[in-house]
């Protein structure tokens, strides 16, 4: 992990001994000459992030805080992902990396396989859940009740998605670039109407909630709209020209998009009792609209999900190409979704918050304390990091139990044990390699 585009991980080969496969560069670091402008890269993260989805877990927050609560928690959650996914994407930035690649150096050759497993995995989930929701919200629009109507949009949508991500980061940036102007200006205009509704910001400010939700629970529904995709920011950072831009990038799509999207499906519920913009605009008549928005965000965000499972999968397997594992992972998300996956959202995002924060708090500790000078070449990795894989298991266990106890928040503490931990054991052993 020296300068950006220099180091080569354990298990792969420059392109001197083999040439590389895929223009994206899944298993080795993104070299200098094919780094990506800041505005590129803030395009491919607001894209990323402005994602319809996320306006049902603002739904359920809509109905269980008041105005000035919500905007409390919003913030709270977003302030907790915005920082941790920046800092990985800084690190993204500085080695030319995917997260599941940097995992060999903190986890080991074969540990790096449970990071590989758990964000590709997740991944896949969340594909299915946007196929999913593709498909039911197409067959309420168009009012079609048959099960095989809403199975053919779902493919078809996955298909399309599917193409896109094997572009890799070319096809998502044209993709974002096109639709995310157009959706973010159609968000505002129906967030116009939904305040038109109750009489302005102090008429929704006197909504009061239908629903109880506790405080940990709900920032850690926030985080956990993006925290697994979050933990994956590497996947575009590491195409950054400097760690600032890759910083900067994150702030934008994670703090303040997905920040939005979450405040605009809280607003949809409490003044149309719908936390999806989709279904506002159905309400206003807006068939085709919702349509449009409905496509054309779950377009991108689909097509940067079914990226982050392939180059999980080519980790996974120590492939050079992503493309048979997002075509195999888009094949077992849209499996799910035809089974109805996205029916279970809000309980997938709780366990997201805690189980994915404590793998990147273990990254962020040891690059801090082994890394930051660089890494020599040809550095020998071993199978298993032992102290590593058992500082995450204990940070998991505890996030769990604060989820479970309603103790404080659950991501926040996965993050922060981790990263403590992470850095006292990658210090003491830099110490005695010294």
């Amino acid at each position: 992990m020296n300068t950006p585009g220099t180091s080569v991980p354990a298990g792969t080969t420059t392109s001197g001994a083999t040439e590389v496969v895929d223009p994206d560069y899944p298993v080795t670091p993104v070299p200098l000459h094919a780094r990506k402008s800041f505005l590129s890269l803030a395009v491919v993260l607001l894209g990323f992030t402005v994602f319809t989805p996320t306006m049902l877990a603002g739904a359920q927050l809509g109905a269980a805080f008041s105005l000035s609560q919500l905007v409390q928690v919003i913030l709270l959650g977003s302030l907790v992902l915005g920082v941790y996914v920046a800092v990985l994407g800084w690190i993204g930035a500085r080695t030319g990396l995917t997260t599941v690649v940097m995992s060999r150096y903190v986890l080991g050759q074969r540990g790096a396989k449970l990071a590989s497993v758990l964000l590709g995995g997740t991944q896949i989930g969340w594909y299915g859940v946007v196929i999913g929701t593709i498909g039911d919200l197409t067959a309420q629009a168009l009012e079609w009740e048959s099960y095989p109507s809403r199975a053919a949009v779902m493919i078809a949508a996955s298909v399309l998605m599917c193409l896109t991500a094997c572009y890799g980061y070319r096809g998502m940036f044209w993709v974002s670039a096109v639709s995310t102007p157009l959706i973010l200006v159609l968000a505002f205009w129906v967030l116009l109407r939904s305040l038109e509704e109750v009489g302005g910001w102090s008429g929704l400010a006197e909504v009061d909630p239908s629903t109880s939700m506790t405080w940990s629970v709900a920032i850690t529904t926030v985080v956990g709209t993006f925290v697994s995709a979050g933990t994956q920011a590497p996947n575009w950072t590491r195409f950054a020209r400097t760690g600032s831009h890759a910083v900067l990038a994150c702030a934008i799509g994670f703090l303040v998009g997905n920040g939005l999207m979450i405040f605009f499906g809280a607003t949809g519920a409490m003044t149309f009792g719908e936390g999806d913009f989709v279904l506002v605009l159905y309400n206003l008549g807006l068939v085709g609209w919702g349509l449009f928005l409905l496509f054309g965000n779950l377009w991108k965000s689909n097509a940067d999900t079914a990226y982050a499972f392939g180059v999980a999968g080519a980790e996974l397997f120590e492939k050079p190409s992503k493309l048979p594992f997002v075509v195999g992972g888009s094949v077992i998300g849209t499996g799910l979704a035809l089974v109805g996956v996205q029916n279970h959202l809000v309980d997938y995002l709780v366990l997201l918050g805690v189980f994915i924060p404590p793998l990147g708090g273990v990254i962020i500790g040891d690059y801090l304390a082994r890394w930051r000078a660089g890494m020599p070449e040809g550095l020998a990795i071993a199978p298993f990091h032992w102290v590593n894989l058992g500082i995450y298991a204990v940070a998991s266990a505890l996030a769990w139990t604060a989820n479970e106890t309603g103790f404080f928040v659950p991501p926040v503490i996965g993050v922060l044990v981790a990263l403590v931990l992470a850095l006292l054991a990658g210090r003491q052993q830099a110490q005695r390699a010294g």
